[in-house]
């Protein structure tokens, strides 16, 4: 089986400008999910793929030859465009038989976060794999249903598991997946499950400090 992992990077962002490469906590916004993955060991090779010139250069900065760098179509990197067509614009390109899509956004996945949804997606024979956190949230629609509990027999915290939230920070998907369905979830799908902290994502300027505060205290003393 070859394992590749993927980060899609494009140059615009409008709620933070330079997103991607802007230093959180010391090094730049990509570099911490992706450096748990090259510590991970668990991928044949490690790709970034961007339409920017200045992304590129901070990621050989960066991480030098231990990842490669993939050009973008312009395509790819418009603000209506899904992440799906990155991937299957890399699958067209580049052979893998299971492909890990990691988000720059989401810095605190952990290197043993890759190796332990690697050893379940091979233990369960997956085809595809999504990273969530397990939140005890009762959820509604707008309408007045409950999505996630029974309002007449409503659980004590203490006696009830939960619900799993999808967090966004990584996913695995076969190629055959990926290319009939093109979608990264697909086929038997099963779920990994991160630590609750790992739910926080950079979308919005607010969103840098919180996580910078969460990244500081996670170091070592």
């Amino acid at each position: 089986m070859r394992w590749l992992a993927y980060m899609p990077l494009r140059g615009g962002s409008k709620s933070i400008p330079g997103k991607n490469i802007r230093p959180l906590a010391g090094r730049p916004l990509f570099a911490w999910s992706l450096g748990a993955a090259i510590d991970s060991g668990c991928f044949d090779e490690i790709w970034v793929g961007t339409d920017s010139d200045d992304i590129r250069r901070s990621v050989e900065q960066e991480f030098g030859p231990k990842v490669k760098l993939f050009r973008r179509g312009a395509q790819t990197c418009t603000d209506a465009a899904s992440t799906e067509s990155a991937l299957l614009e890399f699958a067209t390109a580049v052979d893998f038989d299971v492909l890990c899509t990691i988000q720059a956004t989401s810095p605190l996945t952990r290197v043993e976060d890759f190796r332990r949804a690697q050893q379940r997606f091979d233990e369960q024979r997956a085809d595809s794999l999504v990273t969530a956190v397990r939140t005890h949230r009762f959820f509604w629609t707008d309408d007045g249903r409950a999505l996630n509990y029974d309002p007449l027999k409503r659980p004590r915290r203490q006696d009830w598991a939960g619900t799993l939230m999808e967090n966004g920070a990584f996913y695995f998907s076969s190629r055959a997946v990926l290319e009939s369905g093109r979608c990264r979830l697909g086929g038997k799908i099963v779920v990994h499950e991160m630590a609750a902290d790992s739910a926080a994502e950079i979308d919005e300027p607010e969103d840098w400090t919180t996580i910078e505060r969460l990244i500081e205290k996670s170091r070592p003393a």
